[in-house]
């Protein structure tokens, strides 16, 4: 048992050796009139390198922050230096499902993410700045959120992803801080359908994004998921579409990102050789 203690110490201290960098910046937002706290992760020869990385956004879930993803899955560190990316995790506030708000001008995350996030990280990052080589997923609002910021702005991102994502609000249309961001009534039952991932697909041509989509078998939004997995097998659009044992908390989700990290890896590579 002895020997057995020192062999894992030495193990996480040589995997953390290899870690990538974590910064926390602030992103000032002209169209919220506010700075928005994002974490970025590069590889750990980041600074001494170069060269220039592919980049993925990576979105929180609801209630969430923009720590949340390293706490979820702290193997992010490493799969950055690994795959040799960038990771952007923007905090998207406690529920702002990653859109500009019709019913709330407040709230313009969308703009945020599509703009004036990814202005900034090319800006003040060593990235490749191309579609080819940017990407978006997320869990839970942040599923939603990248596969709905993806379809809305395929010139920016190549590739798009969702894990355990709400991607048909109307499932909840009374909650989620729907009210507030979509209005009441028939105006919010309009809203939601209009904003709505599963709606969306219907304006996508095959091919238009790398696309993958997975949910836990248990999960309570696995039923939208298939729904969504259908409706792309009937528009004949390509997907990765994959449901495994799990349900919607942090062991799915920190096992799922490493199947989709090796999704944009390939991506990426894909986009290099072209």
């Amino acid at each position: 048992m002895k020997q057995l203690t020192v062999t894992a110490i030495f193990f996480f201290i040589a995997l953390f050796a290899i870690a990538g960098n974590v910064d926390t910046i602030t992103v000032y937002s002209s169209a919220m009139h506010k700075g928005i706290k994002c974490m970025v992760i590069t590889p750990s020869d980041y600074k001494k390198s170069t060269k220039t990385y592919p980049v993925l956004y990576l979105l929180h879930g609801y209630a969430g922050n923009f720590a949340r993803w390293l706490t979820v899955a702290p193997q992010l560190r490493n799969k950055a230096d690994e795959m040799q990316l960038i990771i952007v995790c923007p905090d998207g506030g406690y529920g702002s499902w990653y859109i500009d708000s019709p019913a709330d001008s407040s709230v313009r995350y969308e703009t945020f993410t599509s703009k004036e996030l990814i202005n900034h990280i090319d800006s003040s990052y060593k990235t490749i700045n191309d579609r080819a080589h940017r990407a978006i997923t997320g869990l839970s609002m942040g599923g939603h959120g990248g596969l709905y910021l993806a379809i809305r702005h395929r010139d920016l991102f190549g590739a798009a992803g969702s894990i355990s994502g709400l991607v048909d609000l109307s499932f909840f249309p009374k909650g989620m801080n729907f009210k507030m961001l979509f209005g009441d009534s028939a105006v919010n039952t309009a809203n939601l359908q209009k904003n709505s991932v599963i709606n969306l697909v219907s304006d996508l041509k095959n091919r238009d994004l790398k696309l993958t989509i997975d949910c836990g078998t248990y999960d309570f939004l696995v039923i939208p998921n298939r729904n969504l997995h259908e409706k792309l097998l009937k528009l004949r659009i390509e997907h990765d579409y994959a449901e495994r044992p799990g349900i919607h908390n942090a062991a799915y989700w920190r096992n799922s990102i490493d199947y989709q990290l090796l999704f944009f890896k390939k991506f990426f590579d894909e986009g290099t050789k072209r």
